[in-house]
C-alpha cells in the first residue's frame, strides 16, 4: 500500500504542474462545459496510452524504457522516433521547469534579502533538486509524497477561497468553437506516462497494483483540473486589462493569471497561496520530468544507474537544459508550443504501434494485454494521427 500511495503521488506530481495554471486561461475563449468535455476526451485517449505503454514494459525485463520498448517491437525506426521526440519533449519541459524553479529560489532570495545573480539561481536550484532525483525513486518518491501533501492543502485551500467569488453566468461565457485550440494544452497536461516504465520497475512489475496507480494517478488530475478551471472562469471576468481574453494574449499568461486572481479577489491569504501553489507545481513537476529522462537516457545509451555511470546519466539529465536555461530560455518557446504533438506521437501513437508490433507481428507481448483488440489500437492511430494533423495545420494557419 505505501508504495502504490507513492506510485499515484508520482503520478500527479507528474501531470499537475505548468498545465494546472495553462488550462484556465487556454480554454477562456471556449468557455467551461466544452472545456470539460475537451478535458474527458483527453483523459481517456491518454490513459489508454498509459495502459499500452504498461503493456509493452511488462513485456520486457526489468528497467526496460521506451527505447528497449520500441526497440524490441518496432525496429529501428520506432527506436528512432522514441528518441527524438523523447528528447524534444523532456528537454523542452525540463528547461521550462528550471526556468519556473529559477524564478522560485531567486523570490527565496530576494525576501531573505539575498541578492544574487540569475545564472546562480539556476545552477543552485539544479544541484538542490538534481540531487534528489540522483538518490533515485525511493527518495523521489518521499520528497514528492511531501511536496504533493503541501500542493494539495494549498490547493484546495485555494478552491475554497475562489468558489464564492465564483458567477454562474461566467461558466457559460465562451464559444464551443474554440475549444481545439487548447487541446495540446489539455494533452500535455496528462502527459505523465512516461513514468510508468520507472514505476514498473519500482513495483516489481505488479499489474494488479500497477493498474491501480495509473487509474487512480490519471483520474484525481482530471477532477482537479476540471474544479479548477470551474473556479476561475467563473471568478475572473473575459473582458478587461485583467480579464481571461487578455491574458491570453500577454507574454506570460501564467503569472498574469496569478497576478489577475490577486487582484480580483484583493487579499493577502489569496497572494500568498496562489504563488505557494504555482511553486510547488513547478517542483512535483521538475522531479517527475528528471526522473523520467534519467531512466530513459540510461536505458537508450544501456548505462548502469551505478557508479560514474550514474553521473553520466544525470549530467546529461541536467547540463543540456540547464545550459538552455543559462544561455536563451526563449529557444524554447517553440518547442514548447509543439508538446502537445510530442505528447500524442511518444505517448499514444507510438505505445499503439508498439502493442499492434508486440500482440500481433514479433509475438513478444504475452501476458497482460490492454483490452479492445485490433479496433482499439487502430482507433488510437487514427485518433492520434488526427489530432497531430489538426495541430500543425492550425500552427501554420492553414485552418
Amino acid at each position: 500500500m505505501n508504495k502504490i500511495i507513492g506510485g499515484v503521488l508520482l503520478i500527479i506530481g507528474t501531470s499537475i504542474g505548468g498545465g494546472m495554471l495553462a488550462l484556465p486561461v487556454a480554454t477562456a475563449s471556449s468557455g467551461f462545459w466544452p472545456a470539460t468535455v475537451l478535458l474527458f476526451g483527453c483523459w481517456l485517449l491518454m490513459t489508454f496510452g498509459a495502459f499500452l505503454i504498461l503493456e509493452v514494459s511488462l513485456s520486457l525485463p526489468k528497467n526496460n524504457n521506451m527505447i528497449s520498448m520500441a526497440q524490441t517491437t518496432t525496429g529501428a525506426l520506432g527506436k528512432w522516433v522514441a528518441w527524438i521526440t523523447y528528447l524534444l519533449l523532456l528537454y523542452s519541459l525540463l528547461s521550462a521547469y528550471i526556468s519556473g524553479g529559477t524564478d522560485v529560489l531567486h523570490g527565496l532570495l530576494i525576501a531573505a534579502k539575498i541578492n544574487t545573480p540569475d545564472w546562480l539561481d539556476s545552477l543552485s536550484f539544479v544541484i538542490i533538486m538534481g540531487f534528489i532525483v540522483y538518490l533515485g525513486i525511493r527518495t523521489v518518491d518521499y520528497v514528492n509524497r511531501g511536496l504533493m501533501t503541501a500542493k494539495f492543502i494549498a490547493y484546495f485551500i485555494l478552491v475554497l477561497l475562489v468558489a464564492p467569488h465564483i458567477s454562474l453566468p461566467n461558466l457559460a461565457l465562451g464559444h464551443s468553437k474554440y475549444i481545439l485550440s487548447a487541446m495540446t494544452v489539455a494533452i500535455t497536461s496528462f502527459g505523465y506516462a512516461t513514468i510508468i516504465p520507472s514505476l514498473r520497475t519500482y513495483l516489481d512489475g505488479d499489474v494488479k497494483k500497477l493498474r491501480l496507480i495509473v487509474m487512480i494517478g490519471s483520474f484525481i488530475p482530471l477532477v482537479c483540473y476540471i474544479a479548477w478551471i470551474a473556479v476561475v472562469l467563473g471568478a475572473l471576468p473575459h473582458q478587461g486589462p485583467h480579464g481571461l481574453l487578455n491574458i491570453m494574449s500577454s507574454q506570460d499568461p501564467v503569472s498574469e493569471l496569478t497576478q489577475a486572481l490577486i487582484l480580483q479577489l484583493n487579499t493577502e491569504t489569496i497572494t500568498i497561496i496562489a504563488r505557494f501553489f504555482t511553486s510547488i507545481c513547478v517542483l512535483t513537476s521538475f522531479l517527475g520530468v528528471s526522473l523520467c529522462l534519467s531512466d530513459f537516457l540510461a536505458d537508450g545509451l544501456n548505462i548502469p544507474k551505478r557508479g560514474f555511470g550514474n553521473t553520466i546519466i544525470y549530467g546529461l539529465t541536467f547540463i543540456p537544459p540547464l545550459a538552455i536555461v543559462l544561455v536563451d530560455p526563449s529557444i524554447f518557446i517553440i518547442s514548447l508550443s509543439y508538446a502537445g504533438i510530442f505528447c500524442i506521437i511518444l505517448l499514444t501513437l507510438l505505445p499503439a504501434w508498439m502493442a499492434w508490433r508486440g500482440r500481433y507481428k514479433t509475438q513478444t507481448i504475452t501476458g497482460y494485454q490492454v483490452a479492445g483488440g485490433r479496433l482499439a489500437l487502430l482507433l488510437i492511430i487514427v485518433v492520434s494521427f488526427t489530432i497531430i494533423s489538426y495541430t500543425l495545420l492550425q500552427d501554420f494557419h492553414l485552418i
